[in-house]
Protein backbone atom coordinates (compact mmCIF):
# COMPACT_ATOMS: atom_id res chain seq x y z
CA UNK A 1 0.00 0.00 0.00
CA UNK A 2 1.08 3.38 -0.52
CA UNK A 3 1.77 5.46 2.27
CA UNK A 4 -1.22 7.85 1.61
CA UNK A 5 -3.05 5.11 1.92
CA UNK A 6 -1.84 3.78 5.20
CA UNK A 7 -2.90 7.54 6.74
CA UNK A 8 -6.25 6.98 5.33
CA UNK A 9 -7.06 3.09 6.14
CA UNK A 10 -10.78 3.58 7.08
CA UNK A 11 -12.06 3.84 3.75
CA UNK A 12 -11.59 0.97 2.71
CA UNK A 13 -13.91 -1.99 2.26
CA UNK A 14 -14.39 -5.27 0.66
CA UNK A 15 -17.86 -6.61 -0.81
CA UNK A 16 -18.63 -10.01 -1.13
CA UNK A 17 -21.34 -11.37 -3.23
CA UNK A 18 -22.82 -14.79 -3.91
CA UNK A 19 -25.80 -14.32 -5.85
CA UNK A 20 -28.77 -16.18 -7.63
CA UNK A 21 -26.53 -17.74 -10.04
CA UNK A 22 -24.50 -19.83 -7.23
CA UNK A 23 -21.51 -19.91 -9.59
CA UNK A 24 -19.37 -18.41 -6.68
CA UNK A 25 -18.34 -15.54 -4.47
CA UNK A 26 -17.08 -12.23 -5.63
CA UNK A 27 -15.01 -10.11 -3.76
CA UNK A 28 -13.92 -6.72 -4.65
CA UNK A 29 -11.58 -4.46 -2.25
CA UNK A 30 -12.85 -0.90 -3.02
CA UNK A 31 -11.64 2.53 -1.91
CA UNK A 32 -14.00 4.84 -1.03
CA UNK A 33 -12.62 7.99 0.60
CA UNK A 34 -14.33 10.22 -2.89
CA UNK A 35 -18.24 9.77 -4.48
CA UNK A 36 -16.14 7.63 -7.37
CA UNK A 37 -15.30 4.38 -5.83
CA UNK A 38 -11.71 2.98 -6.73
CA UNK A 39 -11.73 -0.39 -7.67
CA UNK A 40 -7.80 -1.79 -6.37
CA UNK A 41 -8.53 -5.75 -6.53
CA UNK A 42 -10.64 -8.33 -7.43
CA UNK A 43 -10.53 -12.04 -6.15
CA UNK A 44 -13.38 -15.31 -7.68
CA UNK A 45 -13.66 -18.45 -5.84
CA UNK A 46 -16.15 -21.09 -7.04
CA UNK A 47 -18.87 -23.01 -4.97
CA UNK A 48 -17.41 -26.34 -4.51
CA UNK A 49 -20.01 -28.99 -6.31
CA UNK A 50 -21.43 -30.39 -3.18
CA UNK A 51 -21.78 -26.90 -1.38
CA UNK A 52 -23.87 -25.83 -4.54
CA UNK A 53 -25.84 -28.82 -4.89
CA UNK A 54 -26.56 -27.94 -0.85
CA UNK A 55 -27.63 -24.46 -1.57
CA UNK A 56 -30.02 -25.60 -4.35
CA UNK A 57 -31.25 -27.89 -2.33
CA UNK A 58 -32.45 -25.33 0.53
CA UNK A 59 -34.27 -23.43 -2.48
CA UNK A 60 -37.23 -25.53 -1.33
CA UNK A 61 -38.87 -27.07 1.35
CA UNK A 62 -37.01 -29.96 2.81
CA UNK A 63 -35.97 -32.97 5.20
CA UNK A 64 -33.92 -31.29 8.59
CA UNK A 65 -33.73 -28.11 6.26
CA UNK A 66 -32.43 -25.18 9.31
CA UNK A 67 -29.71 -28.45 10.04
CA UNK A 68 -28.88 -28.42 6.65
CA UNK A 69 -28.64 -24.55 5.91
CA UNK A 70 -26.79 -24.06 9.20
CA UNK A 71 -24.10 -26.67 7.76
CA UNK A 72 -24.27 -25.25 4.66
CA UNK A 73 -23.65 -21.96 6.14
CA UNK A 74 -20.26 -22.77 8.12
CA UNK A 75 -18.96 -23.70 4.88
CA UNK A 76 -20.07 -20.94 3.01
CA UNK A 77 -18.71 -18.63 6.03
CA UNK A 78 -15.51 -20.70 4.96
CA UNK A 79 -15.72 -20.08 1.15
CA UNK A 80 -16.54 -16.30 2.18
CA UNK A 81 -13.24 -16.07 4.33
CA UNK A 82 -11.02 -17.74 1.70
CA UNK A 83 -12.36 -15.18 -0.83
CA UNK A 84 -11.43 -12.05 1.40
CA UNK A 85 -8.10 -13.41 2.32
CA UNK A 86 -7.45 -14.46 -1.27
CA UNK A 87 -8.14 -10.89 -2.78
CA UNK A 88 -6.05 -9.16 0.46
CA UNK A 89 -3.06 -11.11 -0.50
CA UNK A 90 -3.74 -10.42 -3.94
CA UNK A 91 -3.58 -6.80 -3.22
CA UNK A 92 -1.23 -6.70 -0.80
CA UNK A 93 -2.88 -5.28 2.15
CA UNK A 94 -3.54 -6.47 5.82
CA UNK A 95 -6.48 -6.99 7.29
CA UNK A 96 -6.08 -4.22 9.90
CA UNK A 97 -6.43 -1.12 7.11
CA UNK A 98 -9.66 -2.53 5.83
CA UNK A 99 -12.90 -0.89 7.70
CA UNK A 100 -15.27 -3.21 7.27
CA UNK A 101 -16.43 -6.14 4.89
CA UNK A 102 -20.20 -6.31 3.30
CA UNK A 103 -21.52 -10.26 3.05
CA UNK A 104 -25.09 -9.91 0.90
CA UNK A 105 -24.71 -13.75 1.77
CA UNK A 106 -26.59 -16.52 -0.35
CA UNK A 107 -30.08 -16.36 -0.40
CA UNK A 108 -32.04 -19.83 -0.01
CA UNK A 109 -35.14 -17.82 1.05
CA UNK A 110 -37.39 -14.32 -0.51
CA UNK A 111 -40.59 -14.18 0.35
CA UNK A 112 -41.24 -10.59 1.33
CA UNK A 113 -44.89 -11.12 1.17
CA UNK A 114 -44.77 -13.11 3.89
CA UNK A 115 -42.32 -10.37 5.67
CA UNK A 116 -38.79 -12.08 5.62
CA UNK A 117 -35.54 -13.10 3.56
CA UNK A 118 -32.93 -15.60 4.28
CA UNK A 119 -29.19 -15.22 3.37
CA UNK A 120 -26.69 -17.71 4.45
CA UNK A 121 -23.81 -16.50 5.40
CA UNK A 122 -22.52 -16.74 9.44
CA UNK A 123 -21.17 -12.95 9.30
CA UNK A 124 -19.84 -13.62 13.27
CA UNK A 125 -17.82 -16.40 11.99
CA UNK A 126 -16.61 -14.59 8.50
CA UNK A 127 -15.69 -11.55 11.26
CA UNK A 128 -13.86 -13.87 13.63
CA UNK A 129 -11.92 -15.83 11.30
CA UNK A 130 -10.72 -12.38 9.57
CA UNK A 131 -10.86 -9.64 11.90
CA UNK A 132 -12.40 -7.29 9.99
CA UNK A 133 -15.86 -6.33 11.48
CA UNK A 134 -18.72 -7.43 9.10
CA UNK A 135 -21.92 -6.19 7.61
CA UNK A 136 -24.85 -8.43 6.80
CA UNK A 137 -28.47 -9.00 6.44
CA UNK A 138 -28.91 -6.43 3.98
CA UNK A 139 -32.42 -7.21 3.63
CA UNK A 140 -34.37 -7.49 6.78
CA UNK A 141 -34.41 -3.73 8.09
CA UNK A 142 -36.30 -2.48 4.21
CA UNK A 143 -38.60 -5.75 4.59
CA UNK A 144 -39.44 -4.56 8.04
CA UNK A 145 -40.39 -1.03 6.85
CA UNK A 146 -42.77 -2.90 4.10
CA UNK A 147 -41.04 -3.00 1.36
CA UNK A 148 -39.29 -5.99 -1.16
CA UNK A 149 -36.12 -5.63 0.54
CA UNK A 150 -34.56 -6.08 -3.42
CA UNK A 151 -33.29 -4.82 -5.25
CA UNK A 152 -30.49 -3.08 -3.16
CA UNK A 153 -28.11 -2.19 -5.91
CA UNK A 154 -30.14 0.27 -7.85
CA UNK A 155 -28.69 3.09 -4.96
CA UNK A 156 -25.51 2.29 -5.79
CA UNK A 157 -25.95 2.48 -9.46
CA UNK A 158 -27.29 6.03 -8.76
CA UNK A 159 -24.61 7.50 -7.32
CA UNK A 160 -21.93 6.10 -9.92
CA UNK A 161 -23.55 5.80 -12.87
CA UNK A 162 -26.22 8.65 -12.87
CA UNK A 163 -26.04 11.28 -15.37
CA UNK A 164 -27.38 14.96 -15.71
CA UNK A 165 -27.36 14.53 -18.98
CA UNK A 166 -28.79 11.10 -20.44
CA UNK A 167 -31.66 8.86 -19.42
CA UNK A 168 -29.76 5.64 -18.79
CA UNK A 169 -31.22 2.36 -17.69
CA UNK A 170 -28.53 -0.16 -15.91
CA UNK A 171 -29.95 -4.16 -16.27
CA UNK A 172 -28.13 -6.97 -13.74
CA UNK A 173 -27.76 -9.93 -15.75
CA UNK A 174 -27.63 -12.07 -12.47
CA UNK A 175 -29.45 -15.17 -12.13
CA UNK A 176 -32.83 -12.90 -11.97
CA UNK A 177 -32.64 -9.67 -14.31
CA UNK A 178 -33.52 -6.36 -12.94
CA UNK A 179 -33.23 -2.77 -13.95
CA UNK A 180 -31.80 0.69 -12.09
CA UNK A 181 -34.04 3.28 -14.46
CA UNK A 182 -31.61 6.50 -13.43
CA UNK A 183 -33.57 9.32 -15.43
CA UNK A 184 -31.94 13.15 -15.84
CA UNK A 185 -34.07 14.15 -13.14
CA UNK A 186 -36.55 13.05 -10.31
CA UNK A 187 -36.71 9.53 -9.11
CA UNK A 188 -34.71 6.60 -9.48
CA UNK A 189 -37.04 3.41 -10.12
CA UNK A 190 -35.79 0.08 -9.94
CA UNK A 191 -37.10 -3.55 -9.56
CA UNK A 192 -36.43 -7.22 -10.18
CA UNK A 193 -37.78 -8.00 -14.08
CA UNK A 194 -37.92 -11.52 -13.96
CA UNK A 195 -34.88 -14.38 -14.96
CA UNK A 196 -31.80 -13.18 -16.28
CA UNK A 197 -29.11 -16.36 -16.22
CA UNK A 198 -31.14 -17.97 -13.39
CA UNK A 199 -33.36 -20.91 -16.29
CA UNK A 200 -30.65 -20.94 -19.10
CA UNK A 201 -28.07 -22.17 -16.45
CA UNK A 202 -30.45 -24.32 -15.42
CA UNK A 203 -31.61 -26.27 -18.49
CA UNK A 204 -28.77 -26.55 -20.05
CA UNK A 205 -27.21 -27.97 -16.79
CA UNK A 206 -30.42 -30.62 -16.47
CA UNK A 207 -30.21 -31.42 -20.34
CA UNK A 208 -26.13 -31.55 -21.04
CA UNK A 209 -24.63 -31.37 -17.29
CA UNK A 210 -22.94 -27.97 -17.95
CA UNK A 211 -23.12 -25.00 -15.41
CA UNK A 212 -24.08 -22.61 -17.92
CA UNK A 213 -24.44 -21.58 -21.69
CA UNK A 214 -20.95 -20.30 -22.38
CA UNK A 215 -21.44 -17.00 -24.60
CA UNK A 216 -24.63 -18.35 -25.29
CA UNK A 217 -23.83 -21.02 -27.56
CA UNK A 218 -26.35 -23.54 -27.40
CA UNK A 219 -28.86 -20.95 -27.52
CA UNK A 220 -27.70 -19.37 -30.47
CA UNK A 221 -28.08 -22.77 -32.38
CA UNK A 222 -31.66 -23.36 -31.63
CA UNK A 223 -35.05 -21.77 -32.78
CA UNK A 224 -37.55 -19.76 -30.07
CA UNK A 225 -40.35 -21.95 -29.83
CA UNK A 226 -42.87 -19.38 -30.08
CA UNK A 227 -46.29 -20.63 -28.35
CA UNK A 228 -44.16 -21.46 -25.45
CA UNK A 229 -42.52 -18.57 -24.95
CA UNK A 230 -45.93 -16.74 -25.19
CA UNK A 231 -47.09 -18.97 -22.64
CA UNK A 232 -43.73 -18.22 -20.47
CA UNK A 233 -44.36 -14.54 -20.95
CA UNK A 234 -47.68 -15.40 -19.56
CA UNK A 235 -46.79 -15.59 -15.82
CA UNK A 236 -48.31 -12.96 -13.90
CA UNK A 237 -45.03 -11.76 -12.33
CA UNK A 238 -44.14 -10.03 -15.40
CA UNK A 239 -47.19 -8.25 -15.72
CA UNK A 240 -47.02 -6.51 -11.90
CA UNK A 241 -46.23 -3.17 -11.50
CA UNK A 242 -43.43 -2.42 -8.93
CA UNK A 243 -41.87 -2.32 -6.27
CA UNK A 244 -42.00 -6.29 -6.69
CA UNK A 245 -38.84 -9.08 -6.04
CA UNK A 246 -38.46 -12.31 -7.38
CA UNK A 247 -35.51 -15.11 -7.20
CA UNK A 248 -35.53 -18.90 -7.65
CA UNK A 249 -38.43 -19.32 -5.27
CA UNK A 250 -40.26 -18.46 -8.03
CA UNK A 251 -38.42 -19.20 -11.47
CA UNK A 252 -37.19 -22.66 -11.33
CA UNK A 253 -36.83 -25.75 -13.23
CA UNK A 254 -40.11 -27.03 -10.96
CA UNK A 255 -41.96 -23.84 -12.63
CA UNK A 256 -40.65 -25.00 -16.36
CA UNK A 257 -41.78 -28.14 -16.13
CA UNK A 258 -45.75 -27.84 -16.40
CA UNK A 259 -44.94 -26.38 -20.17
CA UNK A 260 -43.74 -29.56 -21.32
CA UNK A 261 -40.00 -28.42 -21.81
CA UNK A 262 -38.73 -32.15 -21.87
CA UNK A 263 -40.20 -33.10 -25.48
CA UNK A 264 -38.31 -30.32 -27.45
CA UNK A 265 -34.82 -30.32 -28.47
CA UNK A 266 -32.20 -28.74 -26.22
CA UNK A 267 -31.01 -26.06 -28.03
CA UNK A 268 -34.74 -24.26 -29.08
CA UNK A 269 -35.25 -24.77 -25.76
CA UNK A 270 -32.66 -22.90 -24.99
CA UNK A 271 -33.34 -19.98 -27.41
CA UNK A 272 -36.76 -19.72 -26.08
CA UNK A 273 -35.74 -18.57 -22.14
CA UNK A 274 -32.79 -16.68 -23.85
CA UNK A 275 -35.71 -14.96 -25.52
CA UNK A 276 -37.80 -15.17 -22.48
CA UNK A 277 -35.30 -12.84 -20.51
CA UNK A 278 -34.45 -10.55 -23.74
CA UNK A 279 -38.21 -10.19 -24.06
CA UNK A 280 -39.03 -9.53 -20.40
CA UNK A 281 -35.98 -7.10 -20.10
CA UNK A 282 -37.11 -5.01 -23.56
CA UNK A 283 -40.88 -5.11 -22.42
CA UNK A 284 -39.71 -3.73 -18.72
CA UNK A 285 -37.94 -0.51 -20.31
CA UNK A 286 -40.31 0.06 -22.38
CA UNK A 287 -43.19 0.24 -20.29
CA UNK A 288 -41.64 1.85 -17.09
CA UNK A 289 -38.22 3.48 -18.63
CA UNK A 290 -39.84 5.68 -21.26
CA UNK A 291 -37.26 8.03 -22.56
CA UNK A 292 -34.51 6.19 -22.09
CA UNK A 293 -31.33 6.87 -24.32
CA UNK A 294 -28.82 4.25 -23.23
CA UNK A 295 -28.70 0.98 -21.68
CA UNK A 296 -25.91 -0.72 -19.66
CA UNK A 297 -25.36 -4.41 -18.79
CA UNK A 298 -23.85 -5.91 -16.07
CA UNK A 299 -23.67 -8.88 -14.09
CA UNK A 300 -22.29 -12.46 -15.62
CA UNK A 301 -24.90 -12.18 -18.21
CA UNK A 302 -23.03 -9.47 -19.75
CA UNK A 303 -20.69 -12.36 -21.29
CA UNK A 304 -23.24 -14.08 -22.64
CA UNK A 305 -22.75 -12.71 -26.70
CA UNK A 306 -25.77 -14.56 -27.48
CA UNK A 307 -28.22 -12.78 -24.92
CA UNK A 308 -26.89 -9.22 -25.35
CA UNK A 309 -27.64 -9.66 -29.17
CA UNK A 310 -31.24 -10.64 -28.01
CA UNK A 311 -31.79 -7.46 -25.36
CA UNK A 312 -30.67 -5.42 -28.01
CA UNK A 313 -32.76 -6.36 -30.67
CA UNK A 314 -35.76 -5.77 -28.34
CA UNK A 315 -34.37 -1.95 -27.91
CA UNK A 316 -34.54 -0.42 -31.46
CA UNK A 317 -32.58 2.91 -31.34
CA UNK A 318 -31.20 2.31 -28.22
CA UNK A 319 -27.70 1.41 -27.79
CA UNK A 320 -26.68 -1.50 -25.86
CA UNK A 321 -23.32 -1.76 -24.07
CA UNK A 322 -21.48 -3.10 -20.92
CA UNK A 323 -20.98 -0.83 -17.32
CA UNK A 324 -17.26 -0.89 -18.66
CA UNK A 325 -18.06 2.54 -20.46
CA UNK A 326 -18.92 3.65 -17.36
CA UNK A 327 -15.81 2.51 -15.80
CA UNK A 328 -17.06 -0.43 -13.56
CA UNK A 329 -16.17 -3.85 -15.32
CA UNK A 330 -19.54 -5.79 -15.08
CA UNK A 331 -18.38 -8.50 -13.38
CA UNK A 332 -17.70 -6.40 -10.68
CA UNK A 333 -20.75 -3.95 -10.02
CA UNK A 334 -22.20 -5.83 -7.24
CA UNK A 335 -19.78 -6.85 -5.40
CA UNK A 336 -18.44 -3.36 -5.00
CA UNK A 337 -21.92 -2.24 -4.54
CA UNK A 338 -21.75 -4.16 -1.30
CA UNK A 339 -19.08 -2.44 -0.51
CA UNK A 340 -20.49 0.91 -0.94
CA UNK A 341 -23.07 -0.78 0.94
CA UNK A 342 -21.27 -1.47 3.94
CA UNK A 343 -19.77 2.16 4.34
CA UNK A 344 -23.42 3.56 4.46
CA UNK A 345 -24.07 1.24 7.47
CA UNK A 346 -20.84 1.95 8.85
CA UNK A 347 -21.57 5.83 8.83
CA UNK A 348 -25.41 5.34 9.41
CA UNK A 349 -26.47 6.42 6.06
CA UNK A 350 -29.51 4.90 4.34
CA UNK A 351 -28.75 2.48 1.97
CA UNK A 352 -32.06 1.56 0.17
CA UNK A 353 -34.66 3.60 -2.00
CA UNK A 354 -38.36 3.85 -0.77
CA UNK A 355 -39.09 4.26 -4.52
CA UNK A 356 -37.41 1.48 -5.66
CA UNK A 357 -38.18 -1.00 -2.81
CA UNK A 358 -41.91 0.11 -2.01
CA UNK A 359 -40.52 0.11 2.17
CA UNK A 360 -42.31 3.05 4.16
CA UNK A 361 -39.25 5.18 4.57
CA UNK A 362 -35.13 5.47 4.28
CA UNK A 363 -33.64 3.23 6.37
CA UNK A 364 -29.79 2.33 7.05
CA UNK A 365 -29.52 -1.22 6.09
CA UNK A 366 -27.17 -4.04 7.38
CA UNK A 367 -26.31 -5.93 10.87
CA UNK A 368 -22.61 -5.33 11.84
CA UNK A 369 -20.48 -8.11 13.57
CA UNK A 370 -17.30 -6.70 15.35
CA UNK A 371 -14.37 -8.48 14.90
Amino acid sequence: MSGSRRRRPSELYIGLMSGTSLDGVDAALVDLRTRRPLLLGTAFVPYPKALKNALLALQAPSRDELHRASLAESRLSGLYATAARRLLRKCRVEPRFVRAIGCHGQTVRHRPEFGYTVQLGNAAALAERLGIPVVADFRSADIAAGGQGAPLVPAFHAAVFRSARVHRVIVNLGGIANLTDLPRRGPVRGFDIGPGNVLLDAWIGRRLGRDFDRGGRLASLGQPLQPLLRDLLADPYFRRSPPKSTGRDHFNLAWLRPFGVARHRAEDVQATLAELTARSIGSAIARFCSGVREVYLCGGGARNSDLVRRIARTLPGVPVASTLQLGIHPDWVEAMAFAWLAQRRVKGKAGNLPEVTGARNTRVLGAMYAA
